[in-house]
């Protein structure tokens, strides 16, 4: 039988009955609160709680999500079974009606208070590809690639909401026949495609959590941006790893898609071999079947296929955790760039332009090796859901800002090409 909300839903909707993601809202002169996305319509749900018996009603007035991620995996199904039986049943239309508010007339937040932030590296197709840009004559991925998710611990005050501006980093960086590094603004300003994920049941300090449990601790996911200053980055990143050319900004939508709304998604992700060390194996594997879109300035540039995802989210925790590191409500983490084995499928401008000697066209004319000031860049996702329809996570946009004078300079940001 088909779940069809009373709610009117446009054709192609991100936002169907099967979906109802988390967000945290607000309307002029009034202060952020917890909805659910339905169609053209946020549901508030710190005032639906006393007419319609919402459980949980009481976190649903706080301005992110963390209260209610943190009651675990029965409290988020049983708000997601009532939610589904208040917007599918005519009975409940009185009680629920006059909660749902327009979403042209809201203004959307970041959706959680971020504890800790992880970034991982889990597509063999990226992977490969930057192994093939920077080390052509050696193989394209490093000997721990296929044993481990690589990853690196990122900067949380800088994760941000969707359409929150980018300004362009300064920083220094060498150029490959200068003597000495420069500072200035980024002139390789790139975006990487990803999917996060986002802990809501905390875990015990000491106390790895297994792939089986994942469900158990992953309140949703979110599309994200994790804007990145590739000369910077390649200056610094020996011996230690990434640091200000990733820590500038990291964009997320603003709403999160539960993980009960993706079981239609669920997929085998490819092979893995070697087989994974006891610790990251699966009995049930969380591949899951995101189609993403990559625009740059209303050009499409790529779609990369998320099931191509080498290491699986389920993994990416497993690791993260098994050294006893404890999650925290409000830890969030990134797949990586996703990019899939074709040259429309790839998830960075590092990739499609092949760091610069290709570079993209969009349809204005225009060619961009890297991001120039004024860029909008915006990343969009779908995924099967129940009753044979599409689910979709809504966008993650920003635009690049020019860069800003840094704090103890001599005059303006030097340029380095």
């Amino acid at each position: 039988m088909t779940t069809r909300s009373w709610v009117p839903v446009p054709e192609h909707s991100d936002f169907p009955v099967q979906n109802l993601p988390y967000g945290i809202f607000s309307r002029a002169g009034e202060p952020p609160r917890a909805g659910v996305a339905i169609g053209e319509h946020v549901l508030d749900l710190s005032r639906l709680g006393a007419d319609a018996g919402l459980p949980y009603a009481e976190d649903f007035a706080a301005p992110a999500l963390n209260p209610f991620m943190a009651r675990g995996r029965d409290a988020w199904r049983a708000v997601r079974a009532r939610l589904t039986e208040l917007l599918t049943d005519e009975r409940y239309r009185a009680a629920v009606g006059p909660h749902l508010v327009p979403r042209a007339e809201v203004t959307l937040h970041l959706p959680f208070e971020v504890a800790d932030y992880v970034d991982f590296y889990a597509s063999e197709h990226h992977a490969s590809n930057l192994g093939r840009v920077f080390r052509p004559n050696q193989p394209p991925l490093m000997p721990n690639w296929k044993h481990l998710p690589v990853g690196y611990h990122g900067r949380a005050g800088t994760v941000v909401v969707s359409g929150t501006p980018v300004v362009r980093p300064c920083g220094q960086r060498k150029a490959p026949d200068a003597e000495a590094p420069g500072f200035g603004p980024s002139v390789r300003l790139d975006i990487e495609a990803e999917v996060g994920f986002v802990v809501g049941a905390p875990s015990e300090l000491g106390s790895p959590v297994a792939p089986a449990d994942f469900a158990d601790h992953v309140f949703g996911v979110v599309l994200v941006n994790d804007w990145s200053a590739r000369d910077i980055q390649a200056w610094e990143y020996v011996p230690l790893g990434p640091f200000l050319g990733k820590s500038f900004a990291t964009s997320v939508s603003p709403w999160v898609v539960p993980l009960d709304a993706l079981e239609e998604a669920r997929v085998a992700p490819p092979a893995q071999d070697p087989e994974p060390l006891p610790y990251l194996r699966e009995d049930e594997p969380w591949g899951l079947d995101l189609a993403m879109e990559v625009e740059c300035n209303g050009t499409v540039l790529s779609r990369p296929p998320f099931r191509t995802m080498y290491w699986t989210a389920a993994q990416m925790l497993a690791h993260m955790t098994v050294n006893g590191a404890s999650l925290r409500t409000g830890d969030f983490y990134a797949s990586g760039t996703v990019s899939g084995p074709e040259p429309d499928q790839r998830g960075s401008f590092l990739e499609l332009g092949w760091n610069g000697t290709e570079p993209v066209k969009l349809a204005d004319g225009s060619t961009r090796a890297y991001l120039a000031d004024g860029d909008t860049v915006t990343l969009r996702a779908t995924a099967p859901a129940r009753d044979g329809v599409r689910i979709g996570f809504g966008e993650v946009s920003g635009t690049v800002e020019p860069a800003r004078e840094a704090a103890g300079s001599a005059g303006p940001a030097e340029q380095q090409q």
